[in-house]
């Protein structure tokens, strides 16, 4: 699999810019601020629906204009399919594929795989839990589209359970008033089922991870490890056993919500389900999170973007590979490393500013980027 074209109109700091791409590795140079990562970006949005960089669209469209258009060619068992995707701030955005209309732009997912690695990955590490959800979330969705679907219908379900909360919440602590919690009931049963799903899914990808991981990181470093991986749900007491069966966790989360019910009544919101889950890493039995180095934690970060990438591969294709300016974050042994690991697959994507942050393994096809525009070497 890899992207053959990338146009792009009005996105970023992009009027309009055209690229035309092959199999093997290309690599885009030029000081910072100048468009690179805008490219690798559009790339990945194509594949997730979503920025690496940011949690909304409005700051992917050019300043003065309405939308944003991304259009992509992806190769794939010598079959092209043109995507294209327009970005509308504040409204539905839209896909075509092939020209045709997509009912929803999720309908496109699965057609073109990415990993990729940028700076803003050490927050799977240091950052908050929802960083380490949206890995395992975004990973399922790659390897399953259809859990897309599962996804958007718990955080529906999510949202109106918050809503009703959030108002019994008031009636009864500010106006003293008896709040009807019948429909509270449906929105537990919803939840229950949509999240068990989630919940067995999210199981199911950290006991294939972890053995992937654990070999990623060796080959990185020797410094600290064994890496291990814990799933915390919410569903369960803290280091009480959790199902791992869709009915079993169905089971647990309806029992949670009901002995969780004075205090989401008191805080109004839903405070068990997977979007309050984490996912635990820790280092020699430590948690990573605040004791592992700064190259420990880099380390720990790159071995879970490559054990995603090991497992899409595995499922019969190799996902394009987009390295985001990463190298420049790394020592020079761990950039030797995660080159001679990246190497071999089929599409690989650099950004750096200076050449000499790219490593001799990866030296391909060379785009210049400076002030918007992108010429090949």
């Amino acid at each position: 699999m890899y992207v053959s074209h990338l146009q792009l109109a009005d996105y970023r700091s992009y009027e309009s810019a055209q690229l035309e791409l092959a199999p093997g590795i290309s690599t885009f140079v030029g000081p910072n601020g100048q468009g690179k990562t805008n490219l690798v970006e559009a790339i990945g949005y194509v594949a997730t629906l979503g920025s690496h960089r940011v949690g909304t669209d409005a700051p992917l469209v050019r300043k003065g204009a309405e939308r944003a258009i991304i259009r992509a060619a992806v190769v794939k068992d010598d079959r092209r399919a043109v995507i294209e995707l327009e970005i509308n701030p504040g409204r539905a955005n839209r896909a075509r594929l092939n020209r045709a209309p997509a009912t929803r732009p999720r309908e496109i997912l699965g057609l073109l795989r990415t990993v990729l690695f940028a700076p803003e990955d050490l927050a799977l590490v240091k950052g908050d839990p929802g960083e380490r959800r949206r890995f395992l979330d975004d990973l399922l969705v790659a390897r399953t589209p259809r859990l897309a679907g599962v996804r958007a219908d718990y955080e529906r379900v999510l949202k109106q359970r918050n809503a009703l909360l959030k108002s019994a919440s008031a009636r009864y602590f500010k106006q003293r008033s008896e709040p009807d919690l019948s429909t509270l009931e449906v929105w537990n049963e919803h939840l229950a089922e949509a999240g068990a799903e989630l919940l067995a899914a999210r199981l199911g990808l950290v006991a294939e991870l972890q053995p992937l991981v654990a070999k990623s990181y060796g080959e990185l470093t020797t410094s600290g490890g064994p890496p291990t991986l814990h799933y915390r749900s919410t569903a369960v007491p803290e280091d009480s056993p959790l199902p791992t069966d869709r009915p079993g966790l169905a089971a647990a989360l309806r029992e949670t919500m009901a002995e969780s019910r004075t205090r989401e009544l008191q805080r109004g919101v839903s405070l068990v389900g997977p979007h309050r889950d984490d996912l635990r890493l820790h280092l020699d039995d430590l948690p990573a999170k605040g004791y592992a180095s700064q190259g420990e934690s880099w380390s720990f970060a790159l071995s879970l973007r490559l054990a995603g990438f090991e497992l899409l591969r595995a499922d019969g294709d190799d996902p394009v590979l987009i390295l985001d300016d990463v190298f420049a974050e790394l020592d020079s042994e761990r950039r030797r490393r995660l080159a001679e690991h990246v190497r071999t697959a089929e599409q690989v994507l650099v950004s750096a500013a200076v050449p000499g942050d790219i490593p001799e393994e990866l030296q391909g096809t060379r785009f210049h980027v400076h002030e918007g525009e992108v010429a090949r070497v």
